[in-house]
């Protein structure tokens, strides 16, 4: 079981940089947790005693106001890992957790970390880099959220998504969508209504083409002055 551990931290970004001896340690201390898909995790202000990394599925991390409105903050996929500010702070979780497909995960305890961390910076080092990218993360989602509009969130979202892929021969801009299009309005801090009215903007303007979890840009430079600011 270690040795499988091991093959799996081996991919994670967090340890990257340590040796092959570095990670059977982290493997031997390792607990390997499953979730269901919309099986709550971690609840805000729960006191944790570590941190996960998430080895499959994919999980959100949001925040509920009063009247139970949803903001996702971070989507965590294989390799990404969350919680980690409830290790350096006072241990309670600053947002909420659920499972958005069937996930493994494994889970850390503090007291194991921190002894790692003494012995090996490498590992303090990417966790710092680790936490600066979700703070950067949250930085940006602030700003759409402050200052721009929906379409231009949602335009934005899809630039950063999408790849190249070939149809019928030719290469296109396309992206698949990893969240369900109600998480997608969470994540966008819209409602579902909003965002299929956006949407529906986009493709009958030809911007974009949609086909169930699929959108193919159709006009990227139009979308990009979108993503700036522009109007539809």
């Amino acid at each position: 079981m270690s040795i499988e551990y091991e093959n799996i931290l081996r991919q994670v970004p967090l340890f990257s940089g340590l040796n092959g001896l570095d990670l059977e340690r982290i493997s031997r201390l390792v607990l390997k947790r499953k979730f269901r898909k919309g099986q709550l995790i971690v609840s805000e202000g729960q006191e944790l005693d570590g941190f996960y990394v998430v080895i499959a599925g994919l999980v959100k991390v949001y925040k509920l106001s009063e009247g139970g409105k949803e903001q996702i903050l971070h989507i965590v996929g294989p390799g990404g890992s969350f919680a980690e500010a409830a290790v350096f702070t006072n241990g309670l979780c600053p947002a909420n957790v659920m499972a958005i497909a069937d996930s493994e995960v494994f889970f850390i305890f503090r007291d194991d970390l921190l002894k790692l961390i003494t012995d090996k910076p490498q590992l303090a080092l990417n966790m710092l880099a680790s936490m600066s990218r979700y703070l950067r993360s949250l930085v940006t989602v602030i700003d759409e959220l402050a200052l721009k509009e929906v379409p231009a969130r949602l335009s934005k979202y899809l630039l950063d998504l999408s790849i190249v892929a070939r149809v019928k021969g030719k290469p296109v801009l396309e992206v698949k969508l990893p969240i369900s299009k109600g998480e997608l309005s969470a994540r966008l801090g819209t409602v579902g209504e909003t965002l299929s009215r956006a949407l529906h903007k986009l493709k009958t303007r030809k911007i974009i083409n949609v086909k169930g979890d699929r959108i193919t840009i159709l006009n990227k430079p139009r979308l990009e002055e979108i993503a700036s600011g522009l109007k539809i």
